[in-house]
């Protein structure tokens, strides 16, 4: 049996789009070259790796199991060819991320626009999701580091402390904007309408963490997929919503929201960069944790981590002392 790498990168573009003409066209070859490849490799593992529907070609269970074999192959070439081709004192290439949507739309796109900054031969693809998806990203070797809010428990990804962030309460902002209100978790929490995020986000992760047997039993009214889409339905009116101080600071500062002190619970939570534990470590990826680990060493008593407004300062004062 001899596969070919080409037949590799060939199978990938299919599953990818799905179709074969999709496939050639990505890959800038014939309808007919892609078709003969498949063909041969089906040959050569001895059955189909795909069902025919129509013009769609969905894996079997054979293609399932042969999927993450053949990215992992893909994968070891890829890191062998940034390995082989980086020059000392320049770095160049394309490092792929994935981020939870705190750090994916809040943190991180000011953590690239200064590293670009300082290596302009770098070029960034950036996934934002949930805690879950961007886990099995990893396992599946899609995208090289993970950059998360909730926990991860997988044997072969590592995970690494970043710095921490904090999850307030807000509601809805009233005339009255200078009174505190303050929301005692033993008594209180069953008073409110709730907009939470989608079951496998990092923040209902650790919101449930958090308030333990008191969050049982809570007027959900809304389930969101996105940070923003919970910071419009409270400020509508909709109820109160627990998010990053990151995404709602300057909201409570300009008086679109308010938020609602919580008595009773500690609500700081960790952040995580992971990352599989078999994948290669390029002198790129080391030097990109190394400024994101800038963040974590500077941040102790700096009020601004939570004020996207100076984040950029912050990361461009860390970066010049390095």
């Amino acid at each position: 049996m001899s596969i070919t790498m080409r037949q590799l990168e060939i199978f990938k573009a299919v599953v990818d789009s799905g179709q074969v003409t999709k496939a050639a066209q990505n890959l800038f070859i014939t309808q007919s070259a892609v078709s003969l490849a498949l063909i041969e490799l089906e040959n050569q593992l001895g059955g189909s790796l795909f069902d025919r529907i129509g013009r769609r070609l969905e894996l079997n269970d054979r293609g399932r199991y042969f999927l993450p074999l053949s990215r992992e192959i893909l994968d070891k070439l890829e890191d062998l060819d940034s390995l082989m081709n980086e020059k000392d004192g320049k770095f160049a290439g394309t490092l792929k991320l994935v981020a939870s949507s705190t750090i994916g739309n809040y943190v991180l796109p000011y953590l690239i626009t200064v590293f670009k900054s300082m290596h302009p031969d770098v070029h960034f693809n950036m996934l934002v999701c949930n805690t879950n998806t961007a886990e099995k990203l990893i396992m599946d070797r899609a995208v090289d580091l993970g950059f998360v809010e909730g926990e991860v428990n997988n044997e072969k990804i590592s995970v690494t402390n970043w710095f921490q962030d904090e999850l307030v309460l807000i509601i809805r902002s009233t005339r009255d904007t200078g009174s505190e209100t303050v929301c005692d978790v033993t008594t209180d929490l069953k008073k409110y309408k709730w907009v939470m995020r989608e079951p496998g986000s990092g923040t209902a992760q650790i919101f449930k963490s958090k308030l333990g047997r008191y969050v049982t039993d809570l007027n959900v009214v809304m389930e969101l997929g996105h940070t923003e889409a919970i910071k419009k339905a409270v400020e509508a009116g909709a109820g109160i919503g627990c998010l990053s101080n990151l995404t709602v600071c300057r909201a409570i500062n300009r008086g679109w929201l308010q938020q609602i002190r919580l008595k009773g619970v500690d609500m700081k939570r960790q952040l995580f960069i992971i990352q599989h534990k078999d994948k290669a470590k390029t002198r790129l990826m080391n030097e990109f944790l190394d400024f994101c680990f800038l963040l974590s060493q500077c941040s102790e008593g700096q009020s601004c981590l939570s004020s996207p407004e100076n984040f950029q300062a912050l990361v461009l004062q860390c970066s010049s002392k390095k």
